[in-house]
């Protein structure tokens, strides 16, 4: 099977689109752009790596905008579109795939058979793009006044993904280098390539305007999302030791957590509270006790597995609560940093993030201070079913 690679294009700073924030930025659907282009892409089973150019100034929008995700490291862009398409490229060279697509970060819907059917093309010819026949009457300007009509017979409108074998397309960038083309596909028919036209979805729009992310905004929120709610549960024994560990947070204490990870019984309720929400098993399926790797390992691991699994299913975590039930340590004067620490691995606003604490006045083994329980609940929200069954961005 061909090893296929996804760059997508990041650093651009929207000057048309006049806004503060670069448009790969700005808030779609509950998630920043950009995002969403990754999405169709980390959560296609044909890519096998995703990475992206982008521009240093967005650095923090950038990590925000990511985590959770599964990319290769990111590199930053150039002046032009064509200088980090050449960057990007470079950068994915070490793991040498056969093919690569190309993507525009400002097209956030992107059907899964679009995908599909560029590699596909890629079996047969040396590139290939998304494209649609032209509709519309095309006039030539001049001077603010129609000059002439352009007859539209055999004419498309070129978009992204742009599907190439990535030696040819890598070669073509570093012998054209310092030459200015629009896209990719265009570099490439000057040097010679046949290149393929798909015929894509309207819907695959570039966002280069206002009116563009409200159509978009209009678009994803047809269908009605579906609210889910989990619940987890996880307890841990003392053992001898000097500090516990509780929602990420490490904390001085006369006894330690016993587990075949770090015991990090907050975080293990979440986990099962997020794996839960949509349907996907519990914690001891996808990291059991017995599998030596997970010894001593970081809970935010499983934490961050879980909410990957929940987004390549194009679902978003809108809500998390935890409840921490034990006599000591007391909780309070660490609360603030375990709704950070919970926020910064999901990637959510601190203000969707609670910690909570209680005891059961003496009761039960956490009462005897024989150890630690932990209860949580997360909401998240789906696709509609039309739409997750065809993965995220299928078009129902």
């Amino acid at each position: 099977m061909a090893k296929v690679a996804a760059l997508v294009l990041a650093a651009g700073r929207g000057t048309r689109f006049g806004a503060e924030v670069p448009k790969q930025y700005r808030t779609l659907a509950g998630r920043p752009v950009l995002r969403h282009s990754l999405e169709r892409f980390c959560s296609h089973p044909a890519i096998s790596q995703v990475c992206v150019a982008y521009h240093p100034d967005d650095e923090a929008r950038y990590q925000a905008a990511v985590a959770g995700l599964e990319l290769t490291p990111p590199v930053v862009g150039g002046s032009t579109r064509q200088d980090s398409a050449h960057r990007g490229l470079e950068q994915l060279a070490e793991a040498a795939p056969d093919y690569v697509l190309i993507h525009d970060a400002a097209r956030p819907y992107l059907r899964a058979a679009d995908i599909d059917n560029l590699i596909e093309a890629l079996q047969g010819n040396e590139a290939a793009l998304l494209a649609l026949p032209l509709a519309d009457t095309l006039k030539r300007e001049e001077a603010g006044r129609v000059a002439d009509t352009v007859p539209r017979a055999g004419l498309w409108r070129a978009m992204t993904p742009q599907a190439f074998h990535f030696d040819a397309i890598r070669r073509i960038h570093q012998d054209h280098a310092g030459q200015e083309h629009t896209d990719d596909a265009s570099l490439a028919e000057a040097a010679g390539l046949s290149v393929a036209l798909v015929e894509g979805s309207a819907k695959t729009m570039k966002i280069t305007r206002e009116e563009d992310l409200e159509m978009m905004e209009a678009l994803l929120s047809q269908a009605p999302r579906r609210i889910r709610v989990g619940s987890g549960y996880d307890v841990h024994r003392f053992s001898e030791g000097d500090s516990v560990r509780l929602c990420g947070v490490d904390i001085a204490h006369n006894a330690t957590l016993a587990g075949h990870s770090d015991a990090d019984v907050g975080l293990h309720a979440l986990t099962d509270a997020l794996l839960g929400a949509f349907a996907r098993g519990d914690i001891g399926q996808h990291f059991p006790p017995s599998d030596p790797q997970w010894r001593a390992a970081d809970s935010a691991i499983f934490l961050q597995e879980a909410a990957r699994l929940l987004r390549a299913e194009g679902g978003q975590i809108d809500n998390v609560d935890v409840t921490l039930i034990c006599e000591r340590p007391k909780i309070s004067p660490h609360r603030e940093a375990m709704r950070a620490r919970i926020a910064e691995l999901l990637a959510l606003d601190i203000d969707d993030v609670s910690v909570k604490a209680t005891t059961t006045e003496g009761l039960g083994f956490t009462g005897r201070q024989e150890g630690i329980a932990a209860q949580a609940t997360a909401t998240v929200s789906l696709p509609p079913r039309s739409q997750q069954s065809q993965a995220p961005g299928a078009e129902g």
